[in-house]
């Protein structure tokens, strides 16, 4: 508790914190990882979900969608613990953003305003053609339904509708990623949970914190930063974060 009490103090400091998440905040509401044990890309070839594959057969590439989402997205996933921590670590101006690698929405559920989501939100659709983003569960049952691939109902339009999640060999989206960036080389506290903190550019951006700025992890596995964390909590998020949130906020 030394160290989260001491942790806390340089988050009650800060003119500017933010934390970064993966997917080891959202495995305590059910949805497994991509990587390592029992992650996805144990059961799924990753290339099924590469942006070449997408372009070139579209109507297959949503067929796969829907197996591999329904593997990822229980109906009654919910916001745990974590979220709601960094939510409320938000919401009392502790936390100026959070940047996610996870594309399950979890944080706007749980009430964090600055969500950059840095993989997009699979929650979404969007047109490739007029950009036009639409509710994906609706797109869904279009598939389902036999509408393969699903198409924009602008009208005037028809373009091929697309999950609103990077794939593989897909950028990240330019302007989350250029904010996330700007956010990092502001803060005084960078927040690392459920991150291994290897998967490019996210990995990137705690380097890019100003100068001296405090660094905490919270991760159940090594990360490559561990060594210069000013703080390393190897705790699950779902107890380290609200005990944050407490010594912080009272």
């Amino acid at each position: 508790m030394d160290r989260i009490e001491a942790a806390a103090r340089e988050l009650r400091a800060a003119d500017t914190a933010i934390a970064l998440t993966g997917a080891g905040v959202s495995v305590p509401s059910g949805i497994p990882p991509f990587r390592g044990e029992g992650g996805i890309w144990n059961e799924y070839d990753p290339d099924t979900f590469d942006v070449h594959r997408f372009r070139r057969d579209p109507g297959a590439f949503w067929a796969d969608w829907l197996e591999l989402r329904a593997d990822l997205f229980d109906a009654s996933v919910e916001p745990n613990a974590a979220h709601d921590a960094l939510a409320a670590l938000s919401a009392r101006g502790h936390l100026d953003a959070v940047v996610t690698q996870n594309i399950d929405g979890l944080h706007g559920d749980a009430g964090s305003d600055e969500v950059l989501e840095l993989h997009g939100n699979a929650r979404r659709a969007v047109c490739q053609r007029c950009g036009r983003a639409v509710p994906a569960a609706d797109v869904r049952e279009r598939v389902r339904a036999g509408e393969r691939p699903p198409r924009c109902e602008t009208e005037d339009c028809d373009g091929v509708l697309k999950p609103d999640a990077v794939l593989f060999g897909e950028r990240l989206p330019p302007e989350a990623l250029a904010r996330a960036e700007r956010f990092a080389a502001d803060s005084e506290v960078f927040l690392v949970a459920g991150s291994s903190l290897t998967v490019e550019p996210a990995a990137s951006l705690p380097a890019r914190a100003a100068s001296g700025a405090t660094l905490i992890l919270v991760n159940l596995d090594e990360t490559p930063l561990d060594a210069r964390a000013d703080y390393v909590f190897r705790e699950d998020v779902t107890d380290a974060l609200p005990a944050l949130r407490d010594a912080v906020v009272g």
